[in-house]
């Protein structure tokens, strides 16, 4: 995920100033045995989404938020982290507004060969540090790509691919270009399923997946965790052999996979990272073989 330090202040000030106006009006209503009641059977059950919900709005979601908020984390990212990370092999990362201005040049010094990019989310929102990020990237020599957070209560995954797709997911084969992400997970604004049956879930990717393709040429790269996958798409296999696999996992060792996908091709290993030229925390990703396959994925040759 991207939350960075500055984020995760953020985040605090607003919880407080929500749970300051919260404990005023809460303390008033327990003032009857019945407000009481009613207060406890609205705290129970294991399915309530975490408080941290309320402090992103539509359009702020960002690689890992959902998940970040279903484990009950979001508000503590800026102290986590997984030392020592795993930095062998081709290394990535992945940035949104959130991260500010990004010094491309320190990062590829840094190591980092790849870089996706939030682009959109929905149907109307556009990442305000896209239109920067998308060039900055190239011209420093990263091999950088778009990804489309996925709102599936808002509109069909058809629309939202083609907003994506005309909106900074597009593809060319030039180096340096990766085929788009499908960043689908935990939803974090609501209901872990966006209130979609795992058939509808189905459907809903198969769309994106089906109408990104014929814009493009390219299968879309979903990112996704084996939890979120497994409950929302019914342990779906679907997509196991069209779409290469983008798994989020902060663990070290070895990432769980979603039911029905053979390998990851990307893992992100780590949402409290950090790198040269970017204030503040930023995920880490690793790609599952050489350099030469992922200029392979990226030019989409052999």
């Amino acid at each position: 995920m991207l939350f960075t330090r500055s984020l995760s202040r953020r985040l605090r000030w607003r919880m407080a100033t929500l749970g300051g106006v919260f404990v005023a009006v809460f303390g008033i209503l327990l003032t009857t045995p019945s407000a009481a009641a009613g207060a406890s059977s609205v705290a129970a059950g294991p399915t309530e989404v975490p408080e941290a919900v309320g402090t992103l709005e539509p359009g702020e979601a960002f690689m890992g938020a959902g998940t970040a908020i279903h484990e009950g984390r979001a508000l503590d990212t800026g102290e986590l982290s997984l030392e020592p990370f795993d930095t062998s092999g081709v290394q990535g990362i992945d940035v949104s507004h959130w991260q500010g201005a990004i010094n491309w040049t320190s990062v590829r010094g840094a190591g980092i060969q790849f870089a996706w990019m939030k682009a959109t989310e929905g149907t109307s929102f556009k990442d305000s540090r896209f239109n920067t990020n998308y060039p900055a990237a190239h011209g420093a020599g990263v091999i950088r790509g778009a990804y489309h957070f996925a709102r599936p209560d808002v509109s069909n995954g058809a629309t939202q691919a083609n907003y994506f797709a005309s909106n900074g997911g597009a593809w060319s084969r030039d180096n340096l270009t990766l085929p788009g992400v499908l960043d689908i997970e935990h939803n974090p604004y609501g209901a872990q399923c966006y209130g979609l049956s795992t058939t509808q879930m189905r459907t809903w990717i198969n769309d994106f997946y089906n109408t990104y393709k014929s814009r493009t040429t390219r299968d879309v790269v979903i990112y996704t965790t084996a939890s979120w996958w497994n409950t929302c798409t019914g342990n779906w296999t679907g997509m196991s052999a069209k779409a290469p696999l983008w798994v989020a996992h902060w663990t070290t060792g070895s990432p769980t996979i979603p039911a029905g996908f053979p390998t990851w091709t990307v893992w992100q290993y780590t949402d409290s990272g950090s790198i040269s030229g970017i204030s503040g925390n930023v995920d880490r990703n690793k790609f599952n073989g050489s350099r030469d396959r992922l200029l392979a994925l990226a030019n989409n040759t052999a």
